[in-house]
């Protein structure tokens, strides 16, 4: 048996709204560099398109904008979810799997303390356990499954608490990434495990991050380049490179964490327009958040919202 843990962020360049990580993390029968799970999944899942048969698995920027709508990333991840098990029917009950944190923390703004969404928001969700167990039984065929998939929002609070003790964002988003990647990698596991990432920005070191999880444990460098940087700890080889996307369980990461966050949005511009009736919607990112926080300044001042919970400074 080996692991192979897929890794993914979204929401690194809005100023509104939360920065999504999520890993997710497959059993597989042989040796990570054995396997194609793209070709283990081709007969459920299909990388260019959504059809009545196939799940559309594939960078989120494929299967998901506001054109297109949320229909198809939704059933994408509710359909991973159903691997598990899981059939998540609030945004609590989702981010609770994902998180195991209180969603109810001060930092978290009103839009997403005591409020929630019905699940799925888009799909019928009767018709996802036939697709999820078509999947299932293709992962039984090629005894492959699926540990977990956990996440880390971080709200604007945190980011900006964060931001001010790492300096930069790409030291935050990275930093952000060991902590979540450290609670589900065992550097000791009997079995092989290898890790992939999509590359921090334009960063090419990265041993000095994973010494903060690495332990008493050497790390080996193999190689540090524009198109990869790998590394070996323990019986782990952790893999940071360009288009990571191109492997599935990085993929089924940058889905969840897509849809998290746009889910999060969801919440957040209801309330808002629930303070200012008719104030447009927003994606939350730089040049329409400017005008976005413009529009509610007053709102703003009237809820007792602080600069600090709703604007990340970078």
């Amino acid at each position: 048996m080996g692991v192979i843990i897929g890794m993914d962020e979204a929401g690194y360049g809005p100023n509104l709204g939360p920065l999504v990580i999520t890993a997710t993390v497959w059993e597989i029968p042989q040796k990570p560099d054995d396997i194609n799970l793209w070709e283990a999944f081709a007969d459920v899942v299909d990388q260019a398109a959504p059809t009545a048969e196939k799940i559309h698995v594939a960078d989120s920027k494929q299967v998901y904008s506001p054109s297109k709508g949320l229909a198809q990333l939704e059933r994408s991840v509710h359909c991973l979810l159903g691997l598990n098990g899981d059939s998540p029917r609030r945004y609590t009950e989702l981010c609770h799997r994902l998180l195991g944190d209180n969603l109810n923390a001060p930092d978290c703004g009103p839009w997403l303390a005591g409020c929630d969404l019905d699940l799925p928001q888009k799909i019928d969700g009767d018709a996802i356990p036939e697709i999820a167990a078509r999947w299932q039984s293709c992962c039984q065929t090629h005894s492959i499954g699926l540990r977990t998939v956990v996440s880390d929002i971080v709200t604007p609070h945190r980011f900006n608490r964060l931001l001010a003790e790492c300096g930069t964002k790409g030291v935050l988003l990275s930093k952000l990434s060991m902590q979540l990647l450290s609670r589900v990698i065992d550097f000791d596991h009997p079995q092989p495990t290898l890790v992939i990432a999509d590359k921090h920005g334009g960063r090419n070191r990265y041993d000095e991050l994973l010494e903060g999880i690495a332990g008493e444990r050497f790390i080996i460098r193999e190689t540090e380049g524009r198109a990869a940087s790998s590394y070996r700890i323990g019986t782990a080889r952790i893999r940071f490179q360009t288009r990571a996307e191109e492997h599935l369980p990085v993929a089924a990461a940058s889905l969840v964490c897509k849809y998290v966050r746009e889910l999060s949005m969801e919440l957040f511009n209801t309330y808002w327009q629930k303070q200012l009736p008719g104030v447009k919607p927003t994606k939350g990112y730089p040049v329409d958040a400017k005008r976005f926080r413009q529009e509610i300044a007053a709102a703003q001042a009237a809820a007792g919202v602080t600069d600090e919970m709703l604007w990340r400074e970078r």
